[in-house]
């Protein structure tokens, strides 16, 4: 039987395009690179039997060009209180793997990479409350992301915006803030005050569940 697995929970990204980031909409990327990191909670979840409820992680990813020319580089980090059924399972679902081709952002994001560096286990510190528009990631010695409103320069006040996205691979609506990344392990990153994005994380291995 092929496996069945489901996550449901908060994501929080942080890249480095403009507020909106064209990839959202299937244009070129800002400066004509990639290069983000990605992480979440998974409130419940389930790989066959294996339970995946409350395991934190991270990725971090960066292609040379578009996203699509492929040379990628990936990194994943599971948070060490996972024990070894579950680090395999998350491990698999964060590789794009059991997936329904082209089903997840995972799948893809893996699909276009020329390197996948071994993944870490270490402590994952994450925190993403997505109504306030507010995330930090901390994994010691390889990254920190803060994300946080973007703030109106005329009003002072929060600007609230969202993408929906009805047939998106990722989410059905993000909210967008401003993120700033620090990466400094194998994938070294340094963005500031980019495009921040916030959603509900809800697949399974046939994709997006809506």
């Amino acid at each position: 039987m092929a496996d069945q697995w489901m996550i449901k929970g908060v994501e929080y990204g942080n890249c480095n395009c403009d507020y909106g980031c064209p990839c959202q909409f299937t244009a070129p990327t800002t400066h004509g690179k990639c290069e983000a990191i990605v992480c979440g909670r998974i409130d419940e979840g389930h790989f066959n039997d294996t339970t995946l409820e409350g395991l934190k992680w991270a990725m971090v990813v960066a292609w040379p060009g578009e996203i699509a020319e492929g040379n990628g580089r990936q990194q994943v980090i599971i948070d060490d209180s996972a024990d070894a059924a579950q680090r395999e399972a998350l491990k698999t679902i964060l590789h794009g793997g059991s997936t329904a081709p082209g089903g997840t952002h995972f799948f893809v994001y893996n699909s276009t990479m020329s390197e996948v560096l071994e993944t870490l286990y270490a402590p994952v510190d994450v925190e993403i409350d997505i109504a306030a528009r507010k995330a930090s990631l901390n994994v010691s010695g390889v990254v920190q992301s803060t994300g946080v409103p973007i703030i109106n320069p005329h009003s002072g006040d929060e600007h609230l915006a969202e993408i929906h996205l009805p047939n998106g691979f990722e989410y059905t609506v993000a909210h967008i803030g401003s993120g700033t990344t620090k990466a400094t392990g194998a994938i070294q990153l340094d963005l500031s005050d980019s495009y921040g994005q916030f959603n509900e994380l809800h697949m399974n291995q046939d994709g997006v569940i809506r």
